[in-house]
């Protein structure tokens, strides 16, 4: 199917509609092709390709240090709260 901008512009989500069931929509400029709009190929996940190349630390959750720390806030660490009540 073949369209010209203005009716790309205005009829867009009908044509992606119909460019997602499989159909390829030339938008053409004074009668040129100048865009397609086609599916795109969607890869299928795949789980679990690189199971055994990378092993979590046992300490991967210990907190940071102060001097890693600093960076987050600016340059200067937030006092520390002794305030241990539960968030909501």
């Amino acid at each position: 199917m073949e369209v010209n901008i203005h009716h790309a512009k205005t009829h867009l989500s009908a044509l992606l509609e119909r460019a997602e069931r499989g159909e390829e929509i030339v938008i053409a400029r004074a009668g040129k092709a100048v865009a397609r709009l086609v599916p795109v190929k969607r890869q299928p996940i795949r789980l679990g390709i690189d199971r055994g190349r990378f092993e979590v630390p046992p300490d991967f959750d210990r907190p940071l240090p102060p001097e890693v720390l600093v960076g987050f806030y600016g340059g200067e660490l937030p006092p520390v709260s002794r305030n241990r009540t539960k968030r909501r």
